[in-house]
């Protein structure tokens, strides 16, 4: 079992950056594949990025490609997202999850999740 925790969310301007952190509990963190996810008030959760266990093939939605970068730190239990260029479409509750089986866009195929932590992008 793991439990995820999400940190560095705010109020930024357009164009403006951010730097997400889900810190993992548990010895076994490596063991999982880690997932991006947000939610815009009134839609449904969407995906935004995952990577594997190592930390290579990062997977993104097309809406945030080249724009966000999803990373690991297994000695230290973290997943991050950098956030670039962001949008006001990029507004929401935005949460880390894990699972134990492969990559996969689906949030319904994630076990574990965070409690979210809310990005605003002001126009």
């Amino acid at each position: 079992q793991v439990q995820l925790v999400e940190s560095g969310g705010g109020l930024v301007q357009a164009g403006g950056s951010l730097r997400l952190s889900c810190a993992a509990s548990g010895r076994t963190f490596s063991a999982y594949v880690m997932g991006w996810f947000r939610q815009a008030p009134g839609k449904e959760r969407e995906f935004v990025a995952a990577i594997s266990r190592g930390g290579g093939s990062p997977y993104y939605a097309d809406s945030v490609k080249g724009r966000f970068t999803i990373s690991r730190d297994n000695a230290k239990n973290t997943v991050a997202l950098e956030m670039n260029s962001l949008k006001p479409e990029d507004t929401a509750v935005y949460y880390c999850a894990a699972r134990k089986e492969g990559v996969t866009t689906l949030p319904s195929e994630y076990k574990y999740w965070g409690q979210g932590t809310q990005v605003t992008v002001s126009s």
